[in-house]
């Protein structure tokens, strides 16, 4: 079992950036891949980036791409997610996620994921 809890987030300019963090706590943390997710209002939980349990294969939404970067420290159970040039579509409810069935190969749906955190807003304003 995990539990994850998100932190970070809140009102950001255009362009500007933020970091989101996820704490984990639960054994099962540092064999399992974690994902991030964000929501909009009125739309469905959608795929932001994801990272293996060793941290060695990454995967990103092709929106976010070149802008967010996922990391992960297993030491301290955290996983990271810097984002930058943010736009105004990226405001969102930003959850982590935990898929405890795979450690080294990526899924980007959200029914793959058997532990989510309580989400963080993140709202890019002017």
């Amino acid at each position: 079992q995990v539990q994850l809890v998100e932190s970070g987030g809140g009102l950001v300019q255009p362009g500007g950036s933020v970091r989101v963090s996820c704490a984990a706590s639960g054994r099962a943390f540092r064999t399992s891949v974690i994902g991030w997710f964000r929501q909009a209002p009125g739309e469905e939980r959608e795929f932001q980036a994801a990272i293996t349990a060793n941290g060695m294969t990454i995967t990103y939404a092709d929106s976010v791409k070149g802008r967010f970067i996922i990391s992960r420290d297993n030491a301290k159970n955290t996983v990271d997610l810097e984002m930058n040039s943010l736009k105004l579509e990226d405001t969102a409810v930003y959850y982590c996620a935990a898929d405890i069935q795979r450690r080294y190969t990526i899924a980007r749906a959200a029914d793959e994921y058997d532990y989510w955190g309580q989400g963080t807003q993140v709202t890019v304003s002017s």
